[in-house]
């Protein structure tokens, strides 16, 4: 039998759809986009975000459905993200998988985001060498968690964030010297061009803990820009004064970047698993991908191709896949999670 997903995805500012075969294949994947609504705010406007996605999901399905060619009758599932994320738009989404599945009499599937992240990996051209156990190290904007992954569908949380995310402290340290939003890539950008070592920026080590913490180093890059530039207002241009913003980009970088590699492939060893994966918007991140695959010997480091590394829905529909698989089936009182931890 051919299992054909629906996936929705609207936990933040994405609204999204796909439909995803046999939890493998890609037919569609369509992303709509909030960035240039939420730019003038440094950050996602929780608001804003849940009023477009109202204003986007129906045509973002109709996109998805026509680009792989099917119907609504083609469909064997919806699967869609219960959480975490913004209630609001979390909440957009739902209801209308629910609709969907409630008028065509499809299984409705409620699923966990960062599952979803976990499952773009098998939407990868190496989805058949991947064997369990695995490490996943989580980090987007609001996540910055490992995960020990011992087969389908079972994990165990290591650590997590006990403040900002990697993704949160790259787009708060981007905005500080001036970056436009998103701040993670152009953080990246800028540091190519900067000496990671021109500030000693301090590492949360947090010892005999899996747990990380960013929001030393964020205070530590203010500190060192407002020592330099005393008067300095965030979000101002830079291109105006004598910034050093690609060594602060470099050094900022190469801190958080540090503390990921070390704490992952430690991890990696301790748990003996067969790969780490990376995912999460920040596993866009070229550097990091670089430091961890040099870090981890002859271990197997993977990362998901850049499109599906941040928001998507074709990697809830994979995650999907495996849950309808398992016989899940949520009824129609399924509700979001805002805060919702991946156990």
């Amino acid at each position: 039998m051919t299992v054909r997903i629906l996936g929705i995805e609207t936990s933040c500012d994405e609204t999204a759809a796909a439909v995803v075969e046999q939890g493998v294949m890609i037919l569609s994947n369509v992303v709509a986009s909030q960035s240039d609504l939420h730019a003038q705010y440094g950050g996602v406007f929780p608001e804003m975000a849940s009023r477009s996605h109202i204003e986007t999901i129906h045509s973002v399905i109709a996109s998805a459905l026509a680009q792989a060619h099917v119907s609504l009758d083609d469909l064997t599932a919806v699967a869609v993200t219960r959480g975490p994320g913004l209630a609001g738009s979390l909440l957009v989404g739902l209801n209308m998988a629910k609709g969907l599945a409630l008028a065509r009499g499809l299984p409705l599937i409620g699923i966990n985001h960062l599952e979803g992240h976990i499952y773009s990996l098998w939407l990868s051209d190496v989805a058949h060498e991947v064997e369990f156990p695995l490490l996943a190290l989580i980090v987007s904007g609001g996540h910055t968690e490992l995960i020990l992954v011992k087969r389908h569908l079972q994990y165990q949380r290591l650590g997590g964030t006990v403040d900002d995310a990697a993704g949160e402290a790259f787009d708060k340290v981007g905005r500080l010297l001036g970056l436009p939003y998103p701040g993670g890539p152009r953080v990246e950008e800028a540091a190519r061009g900067g000496n990671p070592e021109a500030f000693d920026f301090p590492r949360a080590w947090m010892d005999d803990s899996w747990d990380f913490s960013f929001s030393g180093l964020k205070t530590a890059v203010m500190r060192a820009v407002k020592q330099r530039f005393p008067e300095w207002d965030t979000g101002r241009d830079t291109t105006s004064v004598d910034l050093p913003v690609a060594d602060l980009a470099a050094s900022f970088q190469a801190a958080i970047i540090e503390v990921l590699t070390e704490k992952s492939v430690q991890a990696a060893e301790k748990h003996k698993v067969k790969a780490v994966l990376i995912s999460g918007g920040v596993s866009a991140n070229q550097a990091l991908c670089t430091a961890i695959s040099g870090r981890a010997g002859d271990m197997a480091v993977y990362y998901p191709p850049k499109q599906l590394c941040t928001d998507n829905a074709a990697m809830i529909a994979a995650a999907g896949y495996q849950h309808y698989q398992a016989g899940q089936r949520d009824g129609w009182d399924l509700d979001a999670r805002p805060t919702w931890p991946l156990l």
